[in-house]
């Protein structure tokens, strides 16, 4: 790589990740990391497909979520089993996971294969730190780009070429504490409610002494929480054409001004509070009653025996007047880099994670919904909670907005969101101030 390019990866990645992105929203994600190997020397000699040389390779695997961990080393496992290949996969925590890859796109040591989001991956890709797989998907009799959502793979394409495969799409739904419903005397929430009933709920299962809450939306809580509220009611937050922020569109500012009601009437633990714990630990703690999340979620609700007792999911409630219930969708990408020791490993490995077995052994573990069409329905079986309601977001799904530079314009967004939870700025104010700042990076963009 030019070392251009290289100053400009690095400068660009001392901007930090939104919370809310896919994978990364729950604080149980991002708080605890650890590194795990998936071994299997036994398997080496199954192998037999393939080279002596392969069954001596260990890939290095990066993932930010370690509650997708323990379900993604049974199928690294299969996946040494049938080729002889080893894994190591490491979790790094949310924050740092975009760190350690600066560091490894600088002194070229980046890890053999790791995920990809939307807010970065442009500017991997148009930086030459991810291996093509254009070719090799061409060639492949497992990954079919007609088998997953185009949006996702239009995410991770560039100049025309392919940069990473889908690994799943996820969609919003709500979470509910049924005991605290139970408690108030308050029928659960369904699939008619509107955003209206969502803030009426809340006003009912806030407690005046503050020890428990209706809801809670961090600032920092877009796709899963505002974003959707936004299109519901008509907003949008970047045109079509990726030039001009929708920030200050009427639409816009009428929805977030539903969410500034609810801040001004207590609804939410306070700004100080939603920033040292994530909504998930809120909600994991009987805090609050009720959580906007996105599908990779499932497995720190599943695996808390508090939310596991006492909770349920439905679908995200939809807008009084224009009746839609949008989700906001995305989905992460398997990536290869393209300095790595074993790029033909690699693309073995992201070709097996892609396929349709390994697909729907990640929906049936319940480590996430699967980008591979179809293979979702057996994620929705794979725990005792309706799930069904994020198959069913799936019929009004709108793409995670997006840019080329999406971390530096969300990043500052987050920031002047706080201001209207503190009460220093309305909402009207806060939103138009957005758009100015936005603007003014896509117009970047655009030179």
């Amino acid at each position: 790589m030019k070392l251009r390019k290289v100053l400009a990866l690095a400068l660009a990645g001392t901007m930090v990740f939104s919370l809310a992105a896919c994978g990364g929203s729950g604080d149980t994600a991002k708080e605890d990391s650890g590194s795990e190997s998936t071994e299997s020397g036994d398997a080496a000699e199954e192998g037999s497909n393939e080279s002596a040389s392969s069954g001596d390779v260990e890939l290095s695997v990066s993932i930010w979520d370690n509650n997708q961990e323990p379900g993604l080393k049974q199928i690294m496992e299969d996946f040494t089993a049938k080729t002889g290949i080893k894994v190591k996969i490491s979790v790094v925590k949310w924050d740092e996971y975009w760190t350690m890859l600066e560091a490894g796109a600088q002194g070229g040591s980046l890890p053999d294969v790791f995920w990809m989001h939307s807010n970065e991956s442009e500017r991997y890709m148009s930086n030459d730190m991810l291996l093509d797989l254009t070719d090799k998907i061409a060639e492949s009799s497992e990954i079919d780009p007609a088998n997953y959502p185009e949006d996702i793979w239009g995410l991770y394409t560039y100049g025309d070429k392919y940069y990473a495969v889908p690994k799943d799409v996820d969609t919003i739904a709500l979470w509910y504490n049924k005991t605290m419903f139970d408690e108030a005397g308050l029928e659960y929430p369904t699939a008619d409610w509107t955003w209206d009933d969502f803030g009426e709920a809340a006003k009912k299962l806030t407690k005046e002494d503050g020890s428990q809450y209706g809801m809670a939306v961090r600032n920092d809580n877009n796709q899963a929480g505002y974003y959707n509220m936004v299109y519901d009611n008509g907003g949008t937050i970047i045109s079509d054409d990726k030039t001009k922020s929708g920030w200050d569109d009427p639409k816009t500012i009428e929805a977030m001004q539903q969410l500034e009601g609810w801040i001004k009437d207590g609804l939410m633990p306070s700004i100080e509070t939603m920033s040292e714990n994530g909504e998930d630990v809120l909600f994991q703690s009987g805090k609050v009653a009720m959580v906007l999340q996105g599908s990779w979620m499932l497995a720190a609700y599943r695996d808390n025996e508090y939310t596991a007792a006492n909770c349920d999911v439905v679908e995200l409630p939809k807008n009084a007047a224009t009746g839609r219930r949008a989700s906001i969708y995305n989905g992460l990408g398997w990536a290869a880099a393209a300095s790595g020791e074993h790029t033909e490993e690699a693309w073995k490995l992201i070709e097996y994670l892609g396929s349709k077995e390994a697909q729907t052994r990640q929906a049936e573990l319940g480590v996430t919904m699967s980008a591979y069409t179809g293979t979702s329905d057996a994620w929705a079986k794979s725990a005792n909670f309706n799930l069904q309601a994020y198959l069913n977001m799936m019929d009004d799904m709108i793409i995670r907005p997006y840019s080329k530079s999406t971390v530096t314009w969300e990043n500052e967004n987050n920031e002047i969101m706080k201001s209207v939870y503190t009460g220093e700025k309305s909402m009207e104010d806060a939103c138009k101030e957005m758009a100015a700042q936005m603007n003014e990076k896509l117009a970047e963009e655009a030179q």
